[in-house]
């Protein structure tokens, strides 16, 4: 059983409920979609009456998968949007493929209405595409991140669980969308609702926009050694203009065949190796997410010479960028 009503203090009177309209792209994420949803029911539940309302949408009113495969039932197409509604666009994988022209043009159409407009997961990307993120801050999932940047310079791209500017809202994916909608909760009817929430869903660890989504470099690499996080962190922040191991070397105060011992300890490979796979795994993303040319993916590595990027990437990918690219291409039409 959850807390009785009136071990719960709100900070609104009984009225009309807040209206939510997810709009479900082709492969959505079920978690993010599924985390947003429930904390709203809960939050129903707990208070014994309808704070929130919602409905499911898509492009065609057509039932939609997510990237499980499961199909979703949906109660309409695109509808007009009243200004005091919420609009949750949930994105997931192939998040370009997904984003069609009918759906941006009634994002625009909708967003001139009013109303707050969010993006859970990677449907940033779609947020951005109709320019409804122009000048404001937002985040999108790690893994998408570098394409963003690339494709969105008019957009303030952060590393948050989530960012709330003004009526736009943007989630990390996963879990982050539960970190969201607390917010909202807590903003709506207050803390002691929010925590309630956030008990039922047994998440004990609420974050908020100032967290960052990914773990830390020690807890990711395994390693708690601080000079070798701080080493991987500059190389992190300078893949477009790679950092030579001496000077990474001097900047923490050690001598480069340190380095090359640390590295060699802790992660089985040099420093240079080490780089050079991060600067690929870069690159992958980008051939993979975005429309940049070979050339334009090699210059954001750090690779000077398209040739030698080609070499590295077969050598470590067993595949030229052109064919990861062509094969990519060939499984999103499938």
């Amino acid at each position: 059983m959850g807390p009785e009503d009136d071990e719960i203090t709100l900070l609104s009177e009984p009225g009309k409920p807040r209206r939510f309209v997810f709009v479900l792209l082709n492969n959505f994420t079920l978690l993010s979609f599924a985390c947003a949803l429930e904390s709203l029911r809960i939050a129903n539940r707990l208070v014994g009456r309808p704070l929130y309302d919602w409905t499911l949408v898509s492009e065609t009113g057509e039932a939609v998968c997510c990237s499980a495969g499961t199909a979703f039932a949906i109660d309409g197409i695109l509808p007009e949007v009243a200004h005091d509604s919420t609009i949750l666009v949930c994105g997931g994988t192939d998040i370009a493929a997904s984003t069609s022209r009918r759906v941006l043009n009634w994002l625009r159409r909708e967003a001139r209405r009013g109303p707050v407009v969010g993006g859970l997961c990677t449907a940033g990307y779609t947020l951005a595409r109709a320019g409804l993120l122009d000048g404001r801050r937002a985040t999108i999932h790690w893994e998408n991140h570098d394409s963003f940047a690339e494709e969105f310079d008019e957009v303030t791209l952060t590393k948050s669980v989530f960012t709330i500017d003004g009526n736009r809202l943007t989630t990390a994916g996963g879990t982050s969308s539960i970190d969201l909608m607390l917010k909202l909760i807590a903003d709506d009817h207050g803390e002691d609702l929010a925590n309630a929430v956030a008990d039922q869903l047994i998440y004990n660890s609420i974050r908020t926009d100032q967290d960052t989504q990914r773990l830390s470099v020690p807890t990711r690499i395994g390693v708690r050694h601080p000079k070798l996080g701080q080493v991987i962190h500059m190389m992190e922040a300078n893949i477009e203009e790679p950092i030579s191991p001496a000077a990474l070397a001097r900047d923490v105060g050690m001598s480069t065949r340190q380095l090359e011992r640390l590295f060699r300890r802790y992660l089985a490979r040099s420093p240079k190796r080490y780089y050079m796979e991060m600067r690929l795994q870069k690159a992958r993303n980008l051939l993979m997410q975005t429309d940049m040319s070979v050339i334009n993916v090699a210059l954001a590595c750090g690779f000077t010479s398209p040739s030698h990027f080609s070499k590295c990437y077969r050598s470590h990918y067993e595949t030229t960028p052109y064919r990861e690219r062509g094969t990519h291409g060939t499984r999103a039409q499938a």
